[in-house]
């Protein structure tokens, strides 16, 4: 091919690493702009039952497809002696822990796991923190959360063994079935920061929270597509001697 004076002479080389490359980016892309898209979705429907009616939680089990994002309040007695400390949970740059307990709802065998909020960590990783607990019934609002997008391995989680503070990397409900004596809700009720029985720290993030780094990323792996391409074509034209335009000719 060729334009004015300059023809297009690709090299097999930089021809076969832009093929190999340029998917790659592209499909990072890609990848980041469904992560936005997704957590648009989730936002979405975050912003659609965030303002609809209190639902009532009790002791009949629920399902998470129904109350995904719904504002709750249930009442009842926490169990501080079967609470965890959820690892790895930071707060205006500072490393912490968030404070599960369960509460047992009043009127039934069932509980539901309560995410209290955010305590420091402190200067001595193996002293926990002391965690204040209600005694007396208490009726706790919130947001419903499905936890089960994480599944590694706990730490500490021996609750047979009365580990009353046992520290986990991550909240895996069936795991935690299988350490407690009662049935448990399939969701966590992230404390509402209005609600003031047994509270800490509370500033609950979105699920778009992250959507603009993500679309950020979409469009620099794009960009980089495209500058690869013009890069591609740019040095691949070559312009034309004497002999290859008398030859044209």
């Amino acid at each position: 091919m060729q334009i004015f004076n300059y023809q297009f002479k690709p090299k097999r080389i930089p021809t076969i690493a832009t093929l190999l490359v340029l998917p790659i980016l592209i499909n990072l892309g890609m990848w980041q702009a469904n992560k936005a898209d997704k957590k648009q979705q989730m936002q979405d429907i975050y912003d659609q039952r965030v303002s609809s009616e209190l639902i009532h939680v009790g002791g009949e089990l629920l399902r998470i497809e129904n109350v995904r994002y719904r504002h709750v309040e249930v009442r009842g007695y926490y169990e501080p002696a079967y609470q965890i400390l959820l690892d790895n949970q930071v707060y205006k740059g500072q490393a912490g822990y968030h404070v599960i307990t369960p509460l047992h709802i009043s009127g039934s065998n069932m509980r539901i796991l309560i995410n209290r909020g955010w305590v420091p960590v402190g200067s001595d990783r193996s002293i926990l923190p002391v965690i204040e607990t209600p005694k007396n019934e208490v009726v706790v609002s919130g947001f419903a959360h499905d936890p089960s997008g994480k599944y590694l391995e706990l730490v500490q989680a021996d609750l047979a063994k009365n580990a009353l503070q046992a520290v986990w990397q991550n909240l895996n409900l069936d795991n935690y079935k299988k350490l407690v004596p009662f049935p448990i809700q399939p969701i966590t009720v992230l404390m509402d920061p209005a609600n003031s029985d047994g509270g800490y720290v509370r500033e609950w993030q979105k699920p778009s929270s992250g959507i603009e780094v993500n679309r950020g990323y979409a469009i620099q792996w794009y960009l980089m597509s495209f500058a690869l391409v013009i890069i591609y074509i740019v040095t691949n034209f070559k312009k034309s001697s004497a002999e290859d335009l008398s030859n044209g000719n």
